[in-house]
């Protein structure tokens, strides 16, 4: 027998080995199943859902039914069958209904090295009167076209909701926020990452420990951003408004109706204002230069560097700042 031969018989026997080997030969391998279930409501629905480790999907459909689609995935790990687990969970779901009340996912009554090793993503169909909590420890959550309000809750991962139409609470340990169209008040946290919404009709609070945060207002609310490192964008805004900074770039725009206090550490800032807009201007820069497009009747020593003063006889504040970088006011 050649050597070349020997090299083939070798990598057949080595192969036949592996097909022969159990499926679940890796301890961080998993078993995997699901279930569905279809049921009826009438009227609004009030929905929790909750899941320890797993992603979170929720669409709208009939206006009678919430559908739920729980895929299962359990780690091998210590659990000592795997595959017994996933059908326990097949035949018996977490799904809980009281009238038009639905809970998904609750699973209190289990023990720690359960939840550990469970996944359960949802994918849930509901009818566009919904209000929505919904929570998973680490996974995404995506949402949309549902009256509302919405809350949603993870401790890392995205959360995506589009055409909402109450407030949205959104919070994430780590991860980016998305939202597109609420119709009243958005609230935004995360740890690491960016938040970015559009069509918003009411107040906006939003939050960011590292990431860029662009934000449109539609109707009037107070406005408060802030991230530790990360341009800011405010369009559109209705009220007062109250914008900062560690590092980067202000970007803002609208119709103040109280106080705009905006200041980076680290950053140029650009205010757009209406060409008849009178407010008292209060600018300060440690390096950069202040430029304005509105005339401002200053008061006191007048400096490139720092700016008081009122326009067209003063109203609102608008108090600006920057470490380092320059002031632009339009």
């Amino acid at each position: 027998m050649n050597r070349n031969h020997r090299l083939f018989v070798a990598l057949a026997a080595c192969a036949l080995v592996a097909l022969a080997a159990p499926v679940w030969a890796s301890s961080d391998e998993t078993a995997e199943g699901r279930f569905e279930r279809t049921l009826s409501v009438s009227g609004a629905v009030d929905l929790n859902v909750r899941t320890g480790s797993g992603s979170v999907t929720v669409t709208t459909g009939s206006g009678s039914q919430v559908q739920v689609v729980g895929k299962i995935k359990v780690r091998r790990g210590r659990l000592s069958d795997a595959e017994a687990l996933v059908k326990e969970i097949e035949s018996n779901p977490p799904i809980e209904q009281t009238g038009n009340t639905i809970r998904i996912g609750h699973t209190d009554d289990r023990d720690r090295e359960w939840r550990r090793n469970v996944t359960i993503s949802y994918e849930i169909v509901t009818p566009k009167t919904t209000r929505l909590a919904a929570g998973t420890g680490s996974g995404s959550i995506s949402v949309t076209d549902i009256d509302g309000p919405l809350d949603a809750t993870t401790g890392s991962g995205s959360i995506t909701a589009g055409n909402i139409g109450a407030e949205v609470n959104a919070s994430t340990g780590s991860g980016g926020i998305q939202i597109g169209s609420a119709k009243g008040t958005f609230t935004a946290s995360t740890g690491s990452g960016s938040i970015r919404a559009t069509g918003v009709a009411g107040a906006i609070s939003a939050s960011t420990g590292s990431g860029s945060v662009y934000l449109e207002q539609v109707a009037a609310g107070d406005v408060k951003v802030g991230t530790g490192s990360g341009g800011i964008e405010a369009h559109g805004v209705k009220g007062r408004l109250r914008v900062r900074t560690g590092s980067g770039t202000i970007k803002a725009d609208g119709n103040p109706t109280g106080e705009w206090t905006l200041h980076t550490s680290s950053g140029s800032i650009y205010v757009r204002l209406p060409g008849d807009a009178a407010f008292e201007l209060a600018a300060e820069t440690s390096s950069g230069r202040i430029n304005s497009a509105h005339p401002v009747t200053v008061t006191g020593t007048i400096s490139p560097r720092k700016m008081r003063g009122t326009v067209r006889g003063g109203g609102f504040l608008l108090d600006v700042s920057t470490s380092s970088g320059s002031i632009h006011i339009d």
